[in-house]
């Protein structure tokens, strides 16, 4: 039986159709078993689209559009407007548009009468094959401690990169001051840092170079065909049901969810987490208090950067007992290429009911609203993973307490640690063809 879906969803609401930009075609993009996309393929860029009362906001010749949640083996459609100008002639034509759950239907207004128009089927089964992108480059972790005496003694921790299910990486090359440094593994999340001490030179600085080759896979996640991470040797599941210092798992991170109904499936809780941290907040680098990754403070002042965005999700999730842990490495600008990288940049991870690890990136998704969808469960190639989680006590230990994260150069001297405004960092990036 067919059903009208905006007849048999009575009341549905603008924000009920989801709506994301894709960089794929069809049979590549992962539909989920409950919902549908259609393709809209429009003769101008500017042409508008509308979808019964919904207006999408998507620009281009292809329009990628998911529907909301679907019953299964029910048959639904959609009366779809696209409107253009045309050689000076404004032109408005309505095609309906048949789907079922699970699958991908094309329209296409560029062809006269719907001869274009066709059901792709199903997707492409995920779990088997996903074609996931993968990207390899050269990236360059570099510095310089300043301001410091000629002949003087400094502590130097670098964070390693290392390899996992999503990347695999090799050291091209080490530009130290000294032959002996020593690669370290801290207990608590199994972090990797290249310890050395060395002494200033005659102009009280300590120069560094680190570069990696890095070949990086797209993370893609769908639970239900079980394409998710699995767990490793260093997750420790009761250290990461816990509170952060700056991550409390009770109070204001948890009143923010104090009028939600949050469903029993951990997977679909964490999804309102995500949603309620990306409405909440916004991406801003404005004022003072930002970018400690301080989840009370995220409540207060409804902005911040990535580790404030992603501390916030983890306090919730902690708090409702969903395992969370939090990852920290470096964006790399999407355009192909080289050029230097700008500062760090970090996502969060959940463990939905023991079922594997599924990714979030609510920072980039709250900077790139068409990509909202996308970031709930699926990460970009476009990065390289260094550390993990937070509270770290450094091999060998530091003097100091254990550090908020871990992703900058921590150096000390003579047992006090040395300001970060007084290192100079350098960090690049080279696509290798």
């Amino acid at each position: 039986m067919k059903r009208a879906l905006f007849a048999s969803l009575a009341g549905l609401a603008l924000c009920a159709l989801v709506v994301g930009v894709l960089a794929a075609q069809p049979g590549r993009i992962v539909v989920p078993a409950d919902k549908a996309l259609l393709i809209v393929r429009v003769p101008t860029a500017d042409a508008v689209v509308k979808i019964g009362p919904f207006t999408s906001a998507q620009r281009g010749l292809e329009r990628f559009l998911f529907t909301p949640t679907l019953a299964a083996g029910e048959t639904y459609s959609y009366e779809i407007e696209a409107s253009w100008n045309e050689k000076g002639n404004d032109k408005q034509v309505r095609r309906t548009v048949t789907f079922k759950p699970g699958e991908t239907s094309v329209v296409d207004f560029k062809k006269a009468d719907g001869h274009g128009d066709h059901n792709v089927g199903k997707a492409l089964p995920v779990g088997k094959k996903t074609d996931a992108k993968d990207r390899t480059f050269l990236f360059t972790y570099a510095g310089t401690v300043k301001d410091l005496k000629p002949g003087q003694t400094a502590n130097i921790w670098l964070p390693v990169a290392v390899s996992g299910p999503e990347q695999e990486v090799t050291i091209e090359s080490k530009n130290l001051p000294v032959t002996d440094s020593k690669t370290g593994t801290e207990k608590q999340y199994g972090n990797k840092s290249l310890y050395f001490e060395a002494k200033a030179n005659e102009k009280g600085e300590i120069p560094f170079e680190v570069v990696y080759q890095v070949q990086r896979k797209e993370v893609k996640t769908d639970v239900s065909a079980n394409l998710v991470l699995k767990p490793t040797p260093q997750d420790d599941f009761k250290r990461l049901l816990q509170p952060d210092i700056k991550g409390p798992i009770t109070g204001k991170p948890l009143e923010l969810l104090k009028d939600k109904d949050l469903p029993k499936d951990q997977f679909a809780a964490a999804k309102v987490l995500y949603d309620v941290v990306n409405t909440h907040m916004k991406y801003s680098k404005e004022g003072k208090g930002w970018g400690q990754g301080d989840s009370v403070w995220a409540c207060d002042s409804k902005f911040g950067n990535c580790s404030d965005f992603h501390a916030l999700f983890i306090s919730m999730s902690r708090g409702n007992k969903i395992p969370a842990k939090f990852e920290m490495g470096f964006p790399i600008p999407t355009k192909r290429g080289e050029g230097t990288v700008g500062g760090y940049h970090c996502w969060a991870w959940f463990y939905p009911d023991k079922k594997g690890w599924v990714p979030v990136d609510i920072s980039e998704a709250n900077r790139n609203p068409d990509m909202k969808e996308y970031y709930f469960g699926n990460l970009t190639e476009d990065r390289v993973r260094f550390t993990t989680g937070r509270d770290i006590d450094l091999e060998p230990r530091q003097k100091a307490p254990a550090l908020n994260f871990f992703i900058y150069p921590y150096v000390e001297v003579d047992g006090v640690t040395h300001p970060q405004e007084k290192i100079d960092r350098r960090f690049a990036y080279q696509d290798v063809k």
